[in-house]
């Protein structure tokens, strides 16, 4: 069986050598099986891509992509499944604090009859904010995406090859690898790894990605904020009816009483706050439908490396289709004359 290795790279210069190295340690001890490595370079800022090269170089077996711009983790990943040939693909990342020589524990729960497999950490060794940030994404997907409570997420997984396949059929700007695997399969397991420190650098995951990949989250698979905002309207539509129901009373009973502007101004605040907020999220979605529709790319590559010869293959192999295909042609008019 052929594992894929796929590894979004940003800021890791001084720890992707050893990713790699591990992997191949790791594999070497496993004779069953070939591997195959796929590193994209996140149009990293730091000299990432040359190790990259360098690492090809080394290893015919290792495939390298570069971007033209930082298009963010997700993409990377879609990136990397697309130029995966594996029967089962891995995504790990390029810090080493997945443990890459833990890779067993996954193939072999695969081998087991599951889909796809997450790494499950009993100690998390990011920072308090990434801690945060995994546990609001964890709140996200049990909510608006149907996450079963007891499966644990992380960015450390395994999936089998017709996944895969069903993963690069989405084309659409805004690409999330977690709703993906979710909509392809229920049949998804955990199999518990160590989680290590990080050896340099620290997390490229900033609040404003992080935002930025929720809304990406539930607004690409998930129709439920809407939903939500429907009923936030109709409860802000019934609180409004019964106060101003409350309000005639009060002027009947108590003529005397003023108007009370305090609460009048409360009143508009919030329910053209909420109105604001449905519409924003509104706005959202028809943004997203509008960029879809103009045929945004999830990914520009600048570089390809070790892929050349893999591409000629494929242009070959389709080659040799068409011929075929002209020849069932003929023969079918041949046929028919006859």
């Amino acid at each position: 069986m052929k594992i894929s290795f796929v590894i979004p790279c940003y800021r890791s210069e001084h720890t992707l050598e050893k990713v790699v190295e591990e992997i191949n340690s790791t594999m070497a001890g496993m004779p069953e099986h070939t591997w195959e490595i796929v590193l994209v370079n996140d149009c990293s800022p730091d000299d990432t891509m040359e190790v990259i090269r360098c690492l090809c170089e080394k290893y015919p077996f290792i495939k390298g992509i570069d971007f033209s711009r930082n298009f963010g983790q997700h993409a990377a990943l879609m990136a990397g499944l697309r130029h995966s040939r594996g029967d089962v693909v891995i995504c790990l990342d390029d810090d080493g604090q997945t443990p890459a020589n833990e890779a067993g524990k996954l193939i072999e729960k695969i081998e087991e009859g599951y889909d796809a497999v997450y790494a499950e950490y009993e100690h998390k060794m990011h920072s308090t904010f990434r801690n945060l940030g995994s546990k609001a994404n964890e709140l996200m997907l049990r909510v608006l995406l149907g996450k079963p409570k007891e499966l644990y997420i992380s960015s450390y997984f395994a999936v089998r090859r017709f996944v895969v396949e069903d993963m690069i059929r989405y084309e659409n700007s805004y690409p999330y690898v977690i709703g993906l695997v979710l909509r392809a399969t229920k049949r998804i397991a955990n199999v518990k790894v160590n989680h290590r420190e990080r050896e340099a650098g620290s997390s490229g995951y900033t609040f404003k990605k992080l935002l930025a990949l929720w809304i990406n989250g539930f607004t690409a698979f998930s129709v439920m904020p809407l939903r939500i905002a429907t009923c936030i309207g109709a409860g802000c539509a019934v609180v409004g009816f019964i106060y101003g129901i409350y309000t005639i009373i009060k002027r009947i009973v108590l003529p005397d009483v003023p108007a009370g502007f305090s609460a009048l101004m409360s009143a508009i605040v919030f329910f053209g706050g909420m109105v604001m907020l449905m519409l924003g999220m509104l706005g959202e979605y028809i943004g997203r439908v509008y960029i879809s529709l103009n045929s945004a790319p999830q990914y520009v590559i600048r570089d390809r490396i070790n892929l050349e010869r893999e591409q000629k293959k494929s242009e070959s192999a389709e080659g040799i289709r068409s011929e075929q295909t002209e020849e069932e042609r003929v023969q079918k008019k041949e046929n028919g004359k006859e």
